[in-house]
C-alpha cells in the first residue's frame, strides 16, 4: 500500500433482525464507500449483539481491540491521550523500573498527530486515519468512539454525506448537500473542551454551543431561502418542457445510468466506477434525435440507509423522476445484491410520490452475468430489459422500446391544415408521426398519429 494512501477501518455489529448476507454487502458497500473518499480498508471488526452498546456501540472488549488498532487509549470518558511514544515508555518504566530521565527527552515526545521516529529515523504515521461504523449511531457514541480510539469516526450517514459533499458542482446540488450536512452537525456540535469557555466554566460553554446551533440554523435558512429560489427557475423550465416525452434513468447508485446516459443521448456525462460520481441531474434528448423529441434525464442514485435529510435535500432533484413520463429502473444485474437494491430505488421512489409513474426494469452489464443467471432473470422478468450499454445492438434495441413506449399510447387522427396555416403541419412531425400528407383544393389533409391530448389540441386550434 503506497505511504500516502489514507487507511480505514471498517466497524460493524450484526444485530438480530439482520440477515448475515445483508450484514455482509452492507458492509461490502460501506467499504465501497470509503473507496470513493480515497481510504483503503485495512481490516474490519465485527460483533453479534442484541443491540449497539450505548456508550459506543461496540462491547468493551472489542472497544479495546478497536483502540489497540487505532492506538488509542480505549477510555470512552474524555482525558487528553498523552503521545503514543510516551505512554509506550512510560508503560516500559513502570515495568521495567527504568530511570525517570528516559522519559524527559523533548526528542521523545511527539505531538498529538502520532507521528514516531523509529531507531533508524524512519517516520511511521498514526496506524488508523479514520473509523467507519456501518450504522447510523448518537452523538454520544460517535464522541466516545473517538475519545476511545483517538482518531476520526465516522458513521454512515457521515461517510455519505462527505462523498456528497465532494460530489456536488452545480449550485443546486452544492446547497442541496450543506443543508443536509448541517442537519446532520447541528446535534453533533458540543462544547469545547479546552480554550476559553472551559476557563470560564460551564455556563459559558452552554451559552456558546447555543450560539454555535443557532448559527447553523440561521444558516441553513439562508441557504433554503437560495434553494428555493433556483427551483422556481426550475419549474419554470420544467413547465415549459412539461408536454415533451421525458425518460428518467433511476436506481442504486453506480448501476450504471451514466453510462446508459452516454449510450442514448451522446453526451460526455461523467462515467466513473465510483458511488454517487453523479449528484447532478442532467437532460438531453434521445440521440439520434427522435421525432417527436424524447428527453433523458440522469438522476442522483440510491443506497441503503440513504440519510432522510438527503433524501429531503434532493426532493427538487428527484422531482424529475416525478414529473416523468416513464421510468427506468436500471439495475446492475452482476452484483449479488441486485434484488435488495431494486427495493431500495423503489422504496425511495415511493417516498416522493413516484410510485404512479409508468416504468420499465433494465438489467444492466448483463455480459457480466452467468449464463444460467441469465435464464432465470428472464423467467423472473419476461418483460424487462436485459442488456449492456457496452453493446452497440443492445442501445439500439433500448431506443427503439423508448420509441415504442410513447407510440403505444397513440391514437390516429385526421385534420386538415388550411395552407394559411402550414406552420402547422411542420408542427405535427414534431408532436408525432405523420402518416400521409394529401394537397387538396382546401388545404392539406393530414393522417397523424400522436397522444389523445396532443390531437385534441391540434383539432381546437383548427377549429
Amino acid at each position: 500500500m503506497p505511504e500516502s494512501t489514507l487507511r480505514a477501518v471498517v466497524v460493524a455489529v450484526k444485530l438480530p433482525e439482520v440477515t448475515v448476507e445483508d450484514f455482509d454487502a452492507s458492509r461490502r458497500e460501506l467499504t465501497r464507500l470509503l473507496k470513493t473518499l480515497g481510504y483503503e480498508v485495512v481490516t474490519e471488526l465485527t460483533q453479534q449483539r442484541p443491540a449497539l452498546a450505548a456508550a459506543a456501540a461496540l462491547g468493551e472488549g472489542k472497544l479495546q481491540e478497536l483502540a489497540m488498532l487505532t492506538g488509542g487509549s480505549g477510555r470512552t470518558g474524555f482525558k487528553p491521550r498523552p503521545p503514543s511514544k510516551a505512554r509506550l515508555k512510560a508503560e516500559a518504566a513502570d515495568e521495567d523500573l527504568e530511570d525517570d530521565n528516559d522519559l524527559e527527552d523533548d526528542n521523545d515526545l511527539e505531538d498529538d498527530n502520532d507521528l514516531e521516529d523509529d531507531n533508524d529515523g524512519e517516520t511511521r504515521r498514526p496506524p488508523i486515519d479514520l473509523v467507519a461504523v456501518d450504522h447510523d449511531i448518537s452523538p454520544s457514541q460517535l464522541r466516545n468512539l473517538e475519545r476511545a480510539t483517538g482518531t476520526t469516526v465516522l458513521d454512515r450517514t457521515g461517510v455519505i454525506i462527505e462523498i456528497f459533499h465532494r460530489h456536488a458542482h452545480s449550485q443546486k446540488a452544492r446547497l442541496e448537500v450543506e443543508i443536509a450536512r448541517l442537519n446532520y452537525e447541528a446535534p453533533r456540535v458540543r462544547e469545547s473542551p479546552r480554550g476559553k469557555e472551559r476557563q470560564q466554566g460551564r455556563g459559558a460553554g452552554e451559552a456558546a454551543l447555543e450560539l454555535d446551533r443557532r448559527k447553523i440554523r440561521d444558516r441553513i435558512a439562508e441557504l433554503r431561502e437560495q434553494l428555493a429560489k433556483i427551483q422556481r427557475e426550475e419549474n419554470l423550465r420544467r413547465r415549459q418542457r412539461s408536454n415533451a416525452r421525458r425518460v428518467a434513468l433511476v436506481g442504486y447508485t453506480n448501476a450504471g445510468k451514466s453510462s446508459w446516459m452516454r449510450a442514448l443521448t451522446g453526451s460526455q456525462v461523467l462515467v466513473e466506477n465510483k458511488l454517487f460520481a453523479t449528484l447532478d441531474t442532467t437532460v438531453r434528448a434521445l440521440y439520434p434525435e427522435a421525432r417527436p423529441r424524447i428527453l433523458v434525464s440522469d438522476t442522483v442514485g440510491f443506497i441503503k440507509k440513504l440519510p432522510h435529510d438527503l433524501v429531503a435535500s434532493f426532493k427538487s432533484t428527484l422531482d424529475e423522476a416525478l414529473e416523468a413520463s416513464l421510468l427506468v429502473y436500471v439495475v446492475d444485474a452482476a452484483d449479488p445484491a441486485w434484488e435488495s437494491q431494486l427495493d431500495v430505488t423503489r422504496s425511495v421512489l415511493q417516498e416522493i410520490g413516484a410510485d404512479g409513474v409508468p416504468s420499465r426494469v433494465l438489467f444492466n452489464k448483463l455480459d457480466a452475468v452467468a449464463p444460467d443467471e441469465r435464464q432465470a432473470l428472464e423467467e423472473r422478468f419476461p418483460d424487462a430489459l436485459k442488456v449492456s450499454s457496452r453493446s452497440a445492438e443492445d442501445v439500439a434495441h433500448v431506443r427503439r422500446e423508448l420509441i415504442a413506449f410513447f407510440e403505444a399510447a397513440y391514437v390516429e387522427g385526421e385534420l386538415v391544415v388550411p395552407y394559411d396555416r402550414a406552420r402547422l403541419v411542420s408542427e405535427m412531425h414534431d408532436v408525432g408521426k405523420v402518416l400521409a400528407e394529401d394537397y387538396s383544393d382546401e388545404g392539406v389533409r393530414v393522417r397523424l398519429a400522436t397522444d389523445p391530448e396532443t390531437l385534441q389540441r391540434l383539432r381546437a386550434e383548427l377549429g
